[in-house]
């Protein structure tokens, strides 16, 4: 259906844990298991899983997040500088908090070779090698650093304030994207859930009682973001996930894209989009006209991850046809709205209705774009 990343049928990136794996970490992080063996049981579940996604009639492998245990704190608790550390809360969904886990700048920000995700994107590499797949590998983006870090977790000296973090964190992602292009991948994707909360007054509030200046916040980002992605290679696809929020079938922001969408569609370097679209809570598609002509990619989300039931298909290309009048259909693609388990608690419901939405993913594309 289509020749490069984004694919037309494309996925966000993680897999709920199937049991065999999530009985290893448990044994592992008991000192049942050693890290050889846990690394052979996760080698043999992502090897199950490259080969689903291949049967579910997808381009594109990813390793399910199985690795790990966040979709973002396992990255940024391996970078120089930063440390994961308990809080005495966790982030707030809608009835439930996660774990209480947030971000500690302790030293200079920094990304070496030493960090295990590079391992990580070789072993699925390896993997996918000879299934005719691309392997996706995704890493938090950082704007949720900035974003997420709380008062008081900042070494003063270290850094003058937030302010002062920016330059070595990107520094810091300009060399992740150098290690992860020299390892051999080309499809990368920074999952985000800043963008997302600036679109939300709740969130924006919260964000201003941490510190943060949110006058002018897109065209900071944004600047940001390009000072990463400029000048990366023509064949290294780099693209985004924005997530209004994925833990246990629940969510965090509500509110349209129209507040960021002229930054992030218009003003990003970004190759492509994956967008949430599976509740009234992502607004309507008129913010796709910001999309620029040309080979940028919008994946829209129609297809929720956070239940079971499956959606009709001629719902879905009903609103396929409904975003093309904003944005060219050729610069379209089609997607589940998020992973399916953006950390190893994953969301509710079973593995065999996420592989029914895997493949009505991939038939739904080749019946529009095919």
């Amino acid at each position: 259906m289509s020749t490069s990343a984004p694919f037309r049928a494309d996925i966000v990136g993680s897999f709920l844990r199937p049991p065999g794996l999530a009985a290893a970490r448990r044994r592992h992080a008991s000192g049942e298991l050693t890290d050889a063996e846990l690394g052979a049981v996760e080698d043999a579940e992502i090897t199950d899983l490259v080969a689903r996604q291949r049967a579910a009639g997808l381009e594109v492998a990813s390793d399910g997040e199985f690795r790990r245990s966040w979709w973002h704190f396992d990255f940024f608790g391996m970078l120089g500088g930063v440390d994961i550390v308990e809080l005495d809360h966790g982030i707030q969904f809608q009835g439930v908090q996660t774990k209480p886990r947030g971000i500690e700048i302790t030293g200079p920000i920094r990304f070496d070779e030493s960090h295990p995700f590079l391992a990580h994107y070789r072993s699925l590499a390896a993997i996918a090698e000879g299934t005719g797949l691309l392997p996706k590998f995704t890493i938090p983006a950082p704007t949720v650093l900035d974003f997420r870090v709380e008062p008081g977790h900042i070494d003063g000296a270290v850094y003058d304030g937030r302010e002062a973090i920016v330059d070595d964190l990107i520094a810091a992602y300009r060399d992740a994207l150098d290690a992860f292009y020299a390892a051999g991948a080309r499809y990368l994707q920074f999952d985000d859930t800043a963008w997302a909360y600036l679109c939300s007054e709740a969130e924006l509030e919260k964000a201003r009682a941490r510190g943060i200046d949110t006058d002018g916040i897109a065209e900071r980002y944004a600047d940001l973001l390009n000072r990463i992605l400029d000048g990366k290679p023509a064949d290294l696809t780099v693209t985004t996930h924005v997530c209004r929020g994925n833990f246990r079938s629940t969510w965090i922001s509500s509110g349209g894209y129209e507040p960021v969408a002229e930054q992030l569609l218009g003003n990003t370097a970004y190759d492509g989009y994956f967008l949430e679209y599976d509740s009234e809570r992502a607004g309507g598609f008129e913010p796709l006209r910001f999309l620029p002509e040309g080979d940028k990619r919008v994946v829209l989300g129609l297809v929720t991850t956070k239940t079971g039931d499956l959606e009709s298909a001629d719902d879905i290309r009903h609103r396929i046809d409904e975003a093309a009048a904003f944005a060219p259909l050729d610069q379209l693609a089609l997607s589940p709205q998020c992973g399916f388990a953006s950390t190893e608690e994953g969301n509710e419901l079973t593995e065999d209705q996420q592989w029914a939405k895997v493949r009505a993913v991939a038939d739904i594309a080749a019946s529009v774009w095919g």
